[in-house]
């Protein structure tokens, strides 16, 4: 009797880096036919890989299905590019990122047109696009199998990394042959202070897996986190200064109100100082999250984030805000401060001694708030086509990130009983060497992988077969 036909899943990212996330899934039956997926589709934000925006590592028009784990630009961004490129097959993600969705895309969209006029050229994609590509999605519920067609299956897990995220189960099934089981973490949290988390079933702890697991902080532990924030930031409100906070419109805005609102309630900022709310995309987020429905599914605990003394910013009150040398807070989008309000904000406040500019979370090579940290006080420096003298406090602080540190995602992966092989992804290439070889020896899976280089990875129902010079479809 001869050996059996191949049954087998090649697996290639399309991005060394944090940004820009997609993953390409193809898979081979012994029949001799074959589905095609993409895990996510985002835009690239390091500047240095900003022209990948304009062109897809794979052919939109042999793509099956499209899986999404969460709506954050760098995982959505270039979706209705792909719909306007060929792309007219679904598009599964959680109802509560369906629900956000749009708010995100059209934004981008409008971001996108307005960096394209600068440039003297077209926009990757319109508003006409992003009403397309909502006409494909469809919402999945929590731990309720999705059937895709004859042969996989894919389910939803709540993520604690954003209202709406998903860690992603595809199981891939051929009669006659053990199943493959991919998990896609997407960007990956074990806890989130607007959800109640519930445990992964024990039957997906006992599959056997493949993991494709997030690095953006695989050289991190959570111990080595100093709760920094609040009083950076009582302490230069002492000083009567000025704090400017960029942050991400989707999570890290509520969190950040509400971390203010509890800086209230304790003391260490006076009822009497003013906050002020910038970013329109925040804006209709933040509504969401108020909706007295609850369709986002908070937690009653938090409901009520929103600190006093909140004045909501718009273009037409912003620039008096900016002259104003009263002290105050100032929360505004976006996080990495190269776009929206932020942008704005910095340019004009970057010069002042009095001001504090405090980033929550990730900055990306490339962007205003990694030149920022990396510039020397008193050093000229470029923001937003200017050439400014850093003369503000610039601090960091990563204890509100919506990332698992390493030892929490150590802590995940071994869970898993049966662990063939895990795919480090989404991470600088640096961190996702060393976080890869903490795998090896701590989790012990089968195999520790590195995606988005120059290799994809050829699993079959029992793990890693062999790797091969990357090639896209």
């Amino acid at each position: 009797m001869g050996s059996k036909e191949p049954f087998y899943v090649e697996i290639m990212g399309a991005h060394p880096e944090v940004t820009g996330s997609s993953l390409i899934v193809y898979v081979r039956y012994p029949d001799r036919t074959s589905s095609r997926f993409v895990v996510d589709c985002g835009l690239f934000q390091e500047a240095e890989y900003n022209n990948n925006n304009k062109q897809l590592l794979f052919n939109p028009k042999v793509i099956d299905f499209c899986l999404i784990t969460h709506n954050h630009v760098d995982h959505t961004g270039r979706i209705p590019f792909m719909i306007r490129n060929g792309y007219f097959h679904k598009i599964y993600m959680t109802e509560a990122t369906k629900m956000l969705l749009p708010l995100a895309l059209k934004d981008s969209a409008k971001v996108l047109k307005d960096i394209a006029k600068r440039k003297g050229e077209k926009p990757i994609y319109n508003d006409n696009d992003v009403q397309a590509t909502m006409r494909f999605v469809n919402a999945c519920e929590f731990e309720k199998p999705e059937k895709i067609n004859d042969n996989i299956t894919v389910t939803f897990f709540n993520n604690g990394h954003l209202i709406g995220a998903a860690l992603i189960l595809v199981q891939i099934a051929y009669p006659g042959y053990d199943d493959i089981n991919l998990l896609f973490t997407g960007d990956y949290n074990n806890k989130n202070m607007f959800l109640d988390l519930d445990p992964l079933p024990e039957w997906v702890k006992d599959l056997k897996l493949t993991i494709v697991q997030e690095a953006t902080y695989g050289d991190m532990d959570s111990y080595d986190i100093k709760e920094s924030f609040s009083d950076n930031v009582s302490q230069q409100i002492e000083k009567k200064g000025t704090v400017l906070i960029p942050v991400f419109s989707l999570g890290r805005s509520q969190e950040i109100l509400y971390e203010i609102k509890k800086m209230q309630e304790s003391g260490k900022i006076g009822p009497n100082v003013p906050i002020y709310f910038d970013g329109k995309l925040a804006f209709e987020y933040t509504k969401l999250y108020l909706d007295k429905n609850n369709a986002l599914g908070i937690k009653p605990s938090m409901r009520d984030f929103i600190p006093k003394n909140l004045t909501y910013v718009d273009k037409d009150n912003r620039g008096g805000i900016i002259a104003d040398k009263a002290s105050k807070i100032i929360v505004t989008t976006s996080g990495m401060g190269s776009y929206g309000p932020a942008r704005t904000y910095i340019s004009s406040l970057i010069s002042r001694p009095d001001v504090l500019i405090h980033f929550t979370g990730y900055t990306a090579e490339g962007t205003i708030g990694r030149q920022l940290m990396d510039a020397q006080n008193g050093e000229t420096t470029e923001v937003g086509g200017m050439m400014v003298c850093k003369r503000a406090e610039v601090k960091f602080t990563n204890e509100f990130s919506a990332h698992a540190k390493a030892d929490e995602m150590i802590e995940f992966l071994q869970q898993f009983n049966h662990l063939k092989l895990v795919l480090v992804n989404h991470g600088e290439t640096l961190t996702k060497q060393r976080f890869s070889k903490r795998i090896l020896h701590e989790v012990k899976p089968k195999k520790v992988g590195i995606l988005g280089g120059e290799d994809l990875f050829k699993i079959n129902p029992y793990g890693l077969v062999e790797t091969k010079p990357t090639k896209f479809i």
